[in-house]
């Protein structure tokens, strides 16, 4: 089945997609995913605003659906957390300034990309496919990047001079063959990552978008090259989310199904019997989870007691205004990353923690409404699984750019049950009509 982008906004997406490694190859993706977002955001604004003025090919899908307003309105209190967390601090108008500009490239991603999904007329089936023509370049240069190490290649490639514009870190902007696992001297791929934690939720993504491909070839490749991610970024959360993120949404549908629930109900009296050998396996699997990456679990643990603690004593509402250093304990690490809520509640306080919560919970309840009625909420709501996951893990504002297929699939979504529930509003008001005009003649 061969799939064509139908309008310049589709072309736009389908080419930045399955150029993901030649982009990072030369340092460039943290720059690509905001210019993308402000662009296409630019182009959908521009649709809702011309209407039927703007060529048919671009036209909105229709009215920019809650679920997207809600993500506005959520990433706009996020800005005046910081705003106001950097004035309880004086931080100074210089900081400020900067921190906006990376929250532009941020957390305004969460909106955008959504946006850009529930507007423009882009099919899932484009950014599914571009997806599967990024795991065949994964695949073919797995090899070489497998063999790297063994014959002495360097880790780093080389940083690109695009660095000069500003970002989280040099990592963001370097190209990377391989790295050292500090902990057993051992390699690890991050892919077209910056870190390989990060890769192997990239791969997880990978594989939810894969199997919703109709063609079993494109299918095949994409799946391949998502476990390959996963398995050789050695990372723990990416095999926990590869089992959840493709198997969950797969299985929703069962909660309409009468026999489901008996068979639930027969495993629940069966753990009375069985419960007590199941729990004592499930500390025993969690401490052997925990003590597989011993020094890492301590150093996350650490972050997030100091990022608490902190947070309630110092700055509640509004949090700190940004990330501080940390100390020899934590490895040098900076209090507030390596976890979104305890991060956001470091940074943005409770303001912050809330701006994300309810938008993101939002989000969550339509895919898993829709994904329990049929197959059309199950990458909406592997996407938000995997975003969920990742913000135990990671710190989603910085990562923002590497997620927007999914973010725009999203948006997609919110798109379609927004005209199915407009639909459903007319077919109302239709069936009432005869009624209401048949009334007065009672």
């Amino acid at each position: 089945m061969d799939i064509r982008p139908a309008n310049p906004a589709e072309a736009v997406v389908f080419k930045a997609l399955k150029w993901t490694w030649p982009f990072y190859f030369v340092g460039a993706l943290y720059v690509v995913g905001p210019i993308l977002a402000w662009s296409l955001a630019a182009l959908a604004f521009l649709s809702l605003y011309l209407g039927p003025a703007i060529r048919a090919d671009l036209r909105a899908r229709g009215p920019v659906p809650g679920a997207v307003w809600l993500w506005f309105a959520g990433m706009g209190v996020m800005l005046i957390a910081l705003w106001v967390g950097h004035l309880d601090w004086g931080l100074g108008t210089k900081q400020t300034i900067k921190s906006s500009i990376g929250w532009a490239k941020g957390w305004a991603l969460l909106a955008l990309f959504p946006f850009v999904g529930s507007v423009l007329p882009i099919r899932r089936e484009v950014l599914i496919r571009a997806q599967c023509i990024v795991g065949l370049w994964t695949l073919c240069l797995t090899p070489i990047l497998f063999i790297a190490p063994q014959i002495g290649l360097p880790e780093r490639l080389f940083t690109s001079p695009l660095k000069a514009i500003g970002g989280p870190g040099p990592e963001y902007f370097s190209v990377f063959l391989f790295t050292w696992d500090p902990s057993s001297w051992t390699p690890r791929w991050q892919f077209y990552a910056p870190w390989s934690p990060f890769a192997a939720l990239l791969g997880v993504l990978q594989v939810c978008f894969a199997l919703e491909e109709k063609s079993i070839k494109w299918r095949s490749i994409g799946i391949a090259a998502g476990i390959t991610m996963i398995l050789l970024s050695k990372s723990r959360m990416g095999m926990i989310g590869l089992v959840a993120c493709t198997v969950g949404p797969r299985m929703l549908p069962l909660l309409l199904k009468g026999w489901a629930w008996q068979v639930l109900a027969g495993i629940t009296a069966s753990l009375a019997v069985v419960g007590t050998y199941l729990l004592q396996a499930l500390k025993d699997g969690v401490a052997a989870f925990k003590g597989a990456r011993a020094d890492s679990t301590r150093v996350r643990e650490t972050l997030q007691r100091i990022a608490g603690e902190r947070w309630e004593n110092e700055a509640y509402w509004f949090g700190h205004g940004t990330v501080q250093p940390g100390a020899h304990v934590v490895e040098f690490m900076p209090i507030g990353s390596h976890h979104t809520w305890w991060g956001l509640l470091f940074v943005k306080g409770l303001v912050g923690m809330l701006a994300l919560l309810v938008p993101l919970a939002y989000q969550t309840l339509l895919a898993l409404t829709d994904a329990a009625r049929g197959p059309r909420g199950r990458l909406p709501l592997a996407v938000m699984m995997t975003i969920i996951l990742l913000s135990f893990g990671e710190n989603l504002e910085i990562e923002a750019y590497m997620l927007w297929p999914g973010l725009m699939i999203l948006g997609i979504h919110a798109a379609e049950m927004s005209r199915d529930a407009r639909a459903r509003r007319q077919g109302h008001v239709q069936a009432a009509g005869p009624a209401l005009v048949a009334a007065p003649g009672r």
